[in-house]
């Protein structure tokens, strides 16, 4: 079996006001300069954005008005009237207090309270664009092809790999077949091997990896369900995916590059990935699970004089 090449269409569902901002700052790489401009000036002032007509704001970023329609439809809305809208219900809850404020990044002089308050602010605002922005209808497909999974093969490169490894133990713990790669020749070896009812999945931040991409492109056209977690949801690595789950993240800077901010929010993606499986095979994962904690509770300890 093998699947025809899926077409990206953006925007199907507006993003809620609170997902705004996420969604800025996960697109905004990959738009023109004169794109990001607009997207910066709404992001940055939501309130003042929110009052100016298409023309306005086109006079105000230097752009042109068909410029602010194509970044709000590129952001997620119909037209720019529907993103108004977001802007006001986005400045109404900064107002509330309910979407701070953006702090400042993080400085080389900073005393260490600073970073640690900065960093679990950027930490804390991280997990919440990512949760805000997250498909649940894709979640929850990617959840059903994992619980039926006769195996399942993960992808990743350097920190992304690090969260694919701490996706396979929880799957290992509870019963399922999963092995994640960060060698691209053994991914692309073992990715040849899968099959329908096998699942791939590819964590990549930028969505452009190309040793990540080529065996999520193997596993895809051998009929295998594909799931893609990436920041970049238009970027080359969606056209193989089945599913695709975005990441946001955290502003970056100098001292927060980003494979730590990045990161965060892939965790979150994959936590509840494993809880949604966990759920769907609870009468066969929780048994496994008790095993293995028994197992790591009767571990014994080295003897003395035997190891440190």
């Amino acid at each position: 079996m093998t699947h025809d090449v899926k077409e990206i269409f953006l925007g199907e569902t507006p993003p809620a006001p609170a997902a705004l901002a996420a969604k800025v700052r996960t697109l905004a790489p990959s738009m023109t300069r004169s794109m990001q401009r607009v997207a910066e000036a709404v992001a940055g002032d939501p309130a003042g954005c929110a009052a100016l007509t298409v023309t306005g704001l086109a006079e105000l970023t230097g752009t042109s008005e068909a410029t602010v329609v194509r970044t709000a439809r590129l952001l997620g809305y119909p037209g720019y009237r529907d993103l108004r809208l977001a802007l006001a219900g986005l400045a109404a809850q900064q107002q509330s207090g309910r979407a701070p404020a953006v702090t400042a990044d993080i400085a080389v002089d900073d005393p260490i309270g600073d970073v640690v308050a900065k960093l679990a602010y950027d930490e804390q605002q991280t997990l919440a664009d990512t949760a805000a922005a997250l498909d649940t209808v894709q979640l929850a497909a990617a959840v059903s092809s994992l619980a039926a999974a006769r195996r399942i093969d993960i992808y990743g490169h350097a920190a992304s790999c690090l969260v694919g490894q701490d996706l396979a133990q929880k799957l290992l713990r509870i019963g399922l077949i999963a092995h994640a790669h960060g060698d691209p020749h053994l991914a692309i070896t073992n990715a040849v091997q899968l099959r329908a009812k096998d699942v791939a999945i590819a964590i990549t931040h930028s969505g452009s990896t190309g040793d990540v991409i080529e065996p999520l492109r193997v596993a895809f056209e051998r009929g295998a369900t594909t799931i893609a977690i990436t920041g970049r949801p238009d970027g080359p690595v969606a056209q193989y995916a089945d599913h695709v789950l975005t990441t946001s993240t955290a502003r970056e800077s100098e001292l927060r590059p980003a494979a730590m901010s990045s990161r965060t929010s892939q965790l979150l993606v994959v936590d509840c990935l494993f809880v949604g499986v966990a759920q769907r095979t609870y009468e066969t994962a929780a048994p496994a699970l008790a095993a293995s904690y028994e197992a790591l509770a009767h571990r014994h300890t080295p003897r003395a004089g035997h190891g440190r």
